[in-house]
C-alpha cells in the first residue's frame, strides 16, 4: 500500500515527496464528511436544525472536490489537485464563521493549521499566506457576527487577537520550514546532478583510456610484425625449398611408395607455413583479449622460433623451462606480445651481439619470467622512467617507447607486477610476476557457493 501510495508520475522531487500525504487527506475528506453526512441523513431520527442543511450542501461539496484531487494526484497533476483542494477550503471557511460566528468554530481552529501545512508544503509561500489571510477574514468576520450577538466586543476581539497571533507564529514557521526543505532538496539535486556530470565525464575519459591502450597494444604487435618481416621471410623461403624438392622428388620417381612419401613431405611443409601464417595473423589481428587456460611452458615453447628471428645473428638464446610451472589464466595473444615486446628491447640493447635468456619458473603458485640480456645497461636515472609510455633512450625514429609500458600495463591489469634490475654495461633483466590465477579461481567459486 506505501509503495502504492508513492508511485505516482510526479517529476517535481518535493511534490513527488509530499504526494502520499495529500493523497491521504484527500482520501479522509472525501470519505468521512460524506459518511458522516449519510449517517445524519439516513440513520438518525431527528428533525433537521436550521442551516444544517447549508452545512450538509458544505461538506459534501469538500468530500466531492476533495474526492477529484486524490484522481488528480495519481494522475500526476500535483499542482492541480492542491489548488483544487485549498480553493474549496477557501470557499467554505468564510461562509462557515459567517452562520456559526467566530466562538462557534472554536473547536475547528485546530483543523486550520493543516490547511496551511498543505498550503506551505505542496504549493508554496505564496499559498500559504493566502490561506493565513483567508484565516484572518473568517476570523474578522466570525468575531463581527459574535458582537453583534453578544455585545462583548473587547474580550471578543482579545480572543481573535490571540488566535490570530498564533496562526502568524505557525505561518512563519511553515514558511521558513517550507523554504528550506525546497532549498535544501535544490541543492541536493545540483549536487546529484553536478556528480552525474563528473561520473559521465569519469566513464568517458575511461573508455578513451581503454581505447588508447587497445591502440598501444595494437601498435606494439605491428612493431613485433615488422621486426618479425625479415624472419618470416627466411622461414617461408626455406619452406618453400623444402616443398619444391618434394615436388621435383616425386616428379621424378616412378614409384607409388616414393610418390607418396614426397607428397607427405610436401603437406608436412605447408602446414608449417599454416602455422606461421596463423601465428602472424593471430598477432596482427585487431581483437578483444580473450583469458583462457594455458600451459606458459608449452607457449613459451611454441615463441622460440620467432624469438630467434627476433635476435640478431650474434645474439646467443637460452631458454630453461621447469616442469612445474603452474596454469595461467591469461590472454594468450597479450602473453605471446609481452614477451616479444621484451626479446625486441633486448636485441635492441646489444647491436654487438651478447646473450638473452629467458627462465620460467614457479614461485608459491605464481609463474614468473625472468627475461635478462647482456646488453648496455640502464643507468638509475633512466631505469626510474624504464615503463612510462613514449619515454625511450633510442635514436628518433628507431622505437616508440610504448613497449615496456604496454608489458606492465598488461601483466598488472591482470593482477601481476613488473621488476627491473639493471647495471650499465651489464644488462638488464625484467621479471614478469603473474597473478595467482588457481588461488583466484578457488576464491571465486567460495563466494558462488
Amino acid at each position: 500500500m506505501q509503495h502504492w501510495v508513492r508511485d505516482v508520475p510526479v517529476a517535481d522531487p518535493v511534490d513527488r515527496r509530499n504526494a502520499p500525504m495529500l493523497q491521504l487527506v484527500s482520501l479522509l475528506l472525501a470519505v468521512l464528511p460524506s459518511a458522516a453526512w449519510c449517517y445524519r441523513a439516513l440513520l438518525v431520527d431527528i428533525p433537521w436544525r436550521p442551516g444544517e442543511v447549508t452545512g450538509m450542501v458544505f461538506g459534501l461539496s469538500v468530500s466531492a472536490i476533495s474526492a477529484l484531487s486524490f484522481v488528480l494526484v495519481r494522475k500526476g497533476r500535483f499542482k492541480a489537485a492542491s489548488h483544487a483542494l485549498l480553493a474549496v477550503f477557501a470557499a467554505t471557511v468564510i461562509p462557515a464563521y459567517l452562520v456559526a460566528g467566530f466562538g462557534g468554530q472554536r473547536f475547528e481552529q485546530p483543523v486550520l493549521a493543516i490547511w496551511m501545512a498543505i498550503a506551505a508544503l505542496a504549493v508554496g509561500r505564496t499559498a500559504l499566506w493566502l490561506m493565513f489571510l483567508c484565516i484572518a477574514a473568517a476570523f474578522g468576520l466570525g468575531i463581527g457576527v459574535d458582537i453583534g450577538k453578544q455585545g462583548k466586543a473587547v474580550e471578543l476581539l482579545g480572543d481573535a487577537a490571540f488566535s490570530m497571533a498564533i496562526f502568524l507564529m505557525i505561518a512563519v514557521v511553515l514558511d521558513r520550514s517550507s523554504v528550506a526543505l525546497r532549498e535544501s532538496l535544490r541543492e541536493a539535486r545540483a549536487r546529484g546532478d553536478a556528480l552525474d556530470v563528473a561520473n559521465r565525464r569519469l566513464t568517458e575519459e575511461m573508455a578513451e583510456r581503454e581505447r588508447t591502450f587497445a591502440q598501444l597494444v595494437q601498435a606494439q604487435k605491428m612493431e613485433a610484425v615488422g621486426r618479425l618481416a625479415s624472419g618470416v621471410a627466411h622461414d617461408f623461403g626455406n619452406v618453400l625449398a623444402v616443398a619444391g624438392g618434394y615436388v621435383r622428388s616425386g616428379l621424378h620417381s616412378g614409384n607409388e611408395a616414393r610418390m607418396r612419401e614426397s607428397l607427405q613431405g610436401v603437406d608436412t611443409a605447408v602446414n608449417r607455413a599454416n602455422l606461421l601464417t596463423r601465428r602472424l595473423l593471430s598477432l596482427v589481428r585487431v581483437e578483444e583479449g580473450v583469458e583462457e587456460w594455458f600451459d606458459p611452458g608449452e607457449a613459451l615453447k611454441a615463441l622460440m622460433p620467432m624469438i630467434r628471428q627476433l635476435m640478431g645473428p650474434g645474439v646467443k638464446v637460452d631458454v630453461t623451462v621447469a616442469d612445474d610451472l603452474p596454469p595461467l589464466f591469461f590472454d594468450r595473444m597479450q602473453f605471446d606480445l609481452l614477451v616479444l615486446n621484451v626479446a625486441a628491447n633486448a636485441d635492441h640493447a646489444m647491436p654487438d651481439g651478447g646473450g638473452f635468456s629467458l627462465r620460467a619458473r614457479r614461485d608459491n603458485d605464481r609463474l614468473v619470467l625472468d627475461l635478462a640480456d647482456t646488453g648496455v645497461g640502464m643507468e638509475g636515472d633512466v631505469l626510474v622512467h624504464a615503463f612510462e609510455p613514449f619515454f625511450t633512450t633510442k635514436p628518433r625514429g628507431q622505437g616508440s617507447g610504448l613497449g615496456l609500458s604496454v608489458v606492465r600495463d598488461l601483466v598488472q591489469r591482470a593482477g601481476g607486477s613488473v621488476n627491473a634490475e639493471s647495471q650499465l654495461g651489464r644488462g638488464t633483466t625484467i621479471s614478469l610476476r603473474f597473478a595467482d590465477a588457481l588461488a583466484e579461481l578457488a576464491e571465486v567459486e567460495t563466494e558462488e557457493r
